[in-house]
């Protein structure tokens, strides 16, 4: 793949970035009347009805030769997600997409420990200056009562670099981004399903409530597509380090929706997050 191609193919998390920032507002906007799972439940089961009728429409098979990757990048996906949709639950929106998005720096570790890739100086100075932005836009702000969410919303980072370097592998058995997608929504959604059945079960839904509900699965759809061909197609650490726009795009949302206070510190943030990804892209 030439380095033009795997540009355009990397500037697929920008999108991606947007996608997710809007379902993490949709998350928030949700939890009033739902919960972790069952948002969950609905982003995924909602991806798999509309990425599985596209699929049949156009005469894709989702039959693959790889269950064991599939199963594994599911199960390890699904509780990336649960973990991330419970910290946004239950902290500030920029909080928890920070706390996420700490999966960026897990990801270059894991391919450097795992890949055996040597980063170059130019892509550990990126990924420094992303990581100084995220710790600067966090601050040390949890209440008492915020520290068990800020504790899982850390380990969804963890678990998603996993997750983002499975996806890799897949790429690299041939999978393509749809089906990858697919399994992964098809999956999960029975992982939902059997927790709510045998557990709260489900809240009811109606015109007042459906449309978080609505964003969560469609937003959630288009994120996770753009970002399976990033992954897949693009230059692994400058998608890595275009995914801190998640973090500009939530704290944005949060001030238009919830009048959330942006600080000098925070705009500082934002800056060295997005010249990270800037900082990558010359390598």
């Amino acid at each position: 793949m030439n380095s033009k191609r795997q540009g355009l193919g990397s500037g697929w998390m920008v999108v991606a970035a947007l996608c997710f920032a809007l379902m993490s507002a949709c998350v928030k906007w949700g939890a009033g009347a739902f919960g972790a799972v069952e948002l969950l439940f609905w982003r995924t089961s909602i991806g798999a009805l509309c990425l599985g009728g596209a699929m049949a429409w156009r005469g894709h098979s989702p039959w693959s030769a790889h269950w064991g990757a599939h199963a594994r990048r599911s199960l390890v996906g699904y509780l990336a997600l649960l973990a991330t949709f419970y910290a946004l639950t239950h902290l500030p929106l920029s909080t928890a997409v920070t706390l996420s998005y700490t999966s960026s720096l897990a990801f270059a570790v894991l391919c450097t420990l795992k890949l055996r890739e040597r980063p170059t100086p130019l892509i550990l100075l990126a990924l420094l200056l992303g990581f100084a932005g995220i710790a600067l836009l966090l601050r040390p702000s949890l209440t008492a009562e915020q520290w068990l969410a800020g504790l899982v919303g850390l380990a969804s980072g963890v678990l998603g670099a996993f997750t983002l370097l499975q996806v890799y592998e897949l790429g690299l058995l041939g999978e393509p981004s749809w089906r990858t997608v697919f399994w992964f929504f098809a999956i999960s959604s029975l992982f939902g399903l059997a927790w709510l059945v045998a557990g709260p079960g489900f809240s009811p839904v109606g015109a007042d409530n459906v449309w978080p509900l609505l964003g969560v699965g469609l937003f959630g759809l288009l994120g996770q597509l753009a970002m399976t061909h990033a992954y897949q197609r693009g230059r692994k650490y400058l998608v890595a380090s275009l995914a801190y726009l998640t973090v500009v795009f939530s704290a944005l949302l949060g001030v238009w929706l919830w009048g959330d206070a942006l600080r000098w510190e925070a705009l500082l943030a934002m800056l060295l997050i997005v010249g990270s990804g800037l900082l990558a892209a010359r390598r």
